[in-house]
């Protein structure tokens, strides 16, 4: 059943809420309890935090606070989401701002008071029941982001239009080397997913997230028949423009297409960090379709960023800048959360490749090409604070995996007793 088309209007932010600094007497007490909090927080670590002819902290990457008033008030309103906006307005800056974040990321659990953490469900703001994945939202949340223009996509990702973590050369030390081909090392994971799944020739093979194609091409460069489903229709139209000059239209099909809407019989099932749109009310959902798709002795190949449990399960019903301002209805699952999900559906974990330190070099390199095609990302029509939110957006998520706060795991289900 193909998912009814209908144009979605893609999100271009209208940044008119950010010229309302808050106020009033309730702010002005939160506005005191987040300084107290913030400042006790950040003197015992290695950064550096400029504000009101003072510094504080131990020393490290610099924060410069510019306007503390402000920075303050929507820290103390609207928690983490105020944090990125006063980024967002030129309150606050930071130089190396992956390397301030990274030392926050690191220090997550002890950030705040166990007091103030006591009270998160009350003072954190709550997800909105169109961010929550059902199927009424899911398209718009998806167009939010990805339909954006596939012109600005193609500014800071590499020729293979991929969107994901990369696979890069490591050091003697394993670790990914720095500046290592982008375009290579993106080949190299769609090859490991792809070997994972045992994708060969005659394979049928389903593909839950399309992005621009790379990896649907891959596969049938191997022989095999891919159906391929995406609900983005900028996605969709330049995969299949891909997939003909390749001249590889004869096998694939691309499809407009929600998950559970699925049918069918396939031998491999590959999926490159989408479960994190589906929404954690959904991970059922999503692998008991995984389960019904699947071959009797065939395979799914996953990769997926992930967040610590307990973590996930403190934050799952919060409302973050990230939801706000890059991918509505978005959550990291856990390990954990996913390899039970997958467990109550029948399928068992059989592989775990961690790509985390790798995402970090992809997003440094990302957002490297983004800065340098600042000129190209006015004439698309986006303007400065799109330019410094995509920036915070890259460096926030970079700070997440440099620290070992965040993970990206390629992972392979199967039924039991099928290895």
């Amino acid at each position: 059943m193909t998912t009814t088309e209908r144009p979605v209007e893609s999100s271009r932010t209208s940044w008119a809420h950010l010229d309302r600094v808050p106020s009033g007497p309730a702010v002005a007490v939160a506005a005191k309890i987040a300084r107290g909090v913030f400042l006790h927080a950040v003197e015992r670590l290695d950064v550096t935090v400029r504000l009101e002819g003072r510094t504080v902290g131990r020393g490290g990457p610099e924060m410069v606070i510019r306007r503390p008033e402000e920075f303050f008030a929507r820290l103390g309103r609207d928690k983490l989401v105020g944090f990125g906006e006063a980024y967002l307005t030129g309150a606050w800056d930071a130089e190396n701002l992956a390397g301030f974040l990274g030392v926050l990321a690191a220090d997550v659990d002890n950030l705040t008071p166990r007091w103030l953490q006591a009270v998160r469900s009350i003072a954190m703001p709550r997800t909105p029941t169109r961010d929550r994945g059902g199927r009424r939202h899911t398209r718009r949340n998806i167009a939010h982001h990805y339909d954006l223009s596939n012109d600005f996509f193609a500014l800071f990702l590499d020729p293979t239009m991929t969107y994901s973590s990369a696979w890069f050369r490591a050091d003697p030390m394993g670790r990914p080397v720095v500046g290592d081909d982008l375009v290579r090392a993106q080949r190299r994971k769609i090859m490991a997913l792809l070997d994972l799944a045992r994708v060969g020739a005659g394979t049928r093979v389903l593909e839950i997230g399309t992005g621009w194609g790379q990896l649907a091409i891959m596969a049938a460069e191997r022989d095999a028949t891919v159906h391929t489903v995406t609900l983005s229709v900028e996605q969709r139209d330049l995969a299949r423009k891909r997939i003909a000059e390749a001249g590889l239209s004869d096998r694939v099909e691309v499809e407009l297409c929600d998950y559970r809407d699925l049918e069918g019989e396939y031998d491999a099932i590959v999926s490159v960090e989408m479960v994190e749109a589906v929404g954690w009310r959904h991970w059922g959902d999503y692998f008991g379709t995984l389960e019904r798709l699947l071959a009797p002795y065939g395979a799914v190949a996953l990769q997926a960023i992930t967040m610590p449990h307990r973590q996930m399960l403190a934050t799952r019903d919060s409302y973050t800048w990230i939801n706000k301002y890059i991918f509505p209805g978005g959550f990291l699952p856990s390990e954990e959360a996913l390899t039970e999900n997958a467990w109550r559906q029948g399928l068992r974990m059989t592989h775990r490749t961690s790509l985390g330190a790798h995402y970090a070099e992809t997003l440094r390199q990302w957002d490297e090409r983004f800065r340098n095609a600042s000129a190209e990302v006015e004439a698309l029509g986006f303007d400065d604070v799109f330019a410094r939110m995509w920036h915070f957006y890259l460096e926030y998520s970079r700070a997440g995996f440099a620290s070992g706060y965040l993970d990206d795991l390629q992972l392979r289900f199967e039924r039991e007793g099928t290895s």
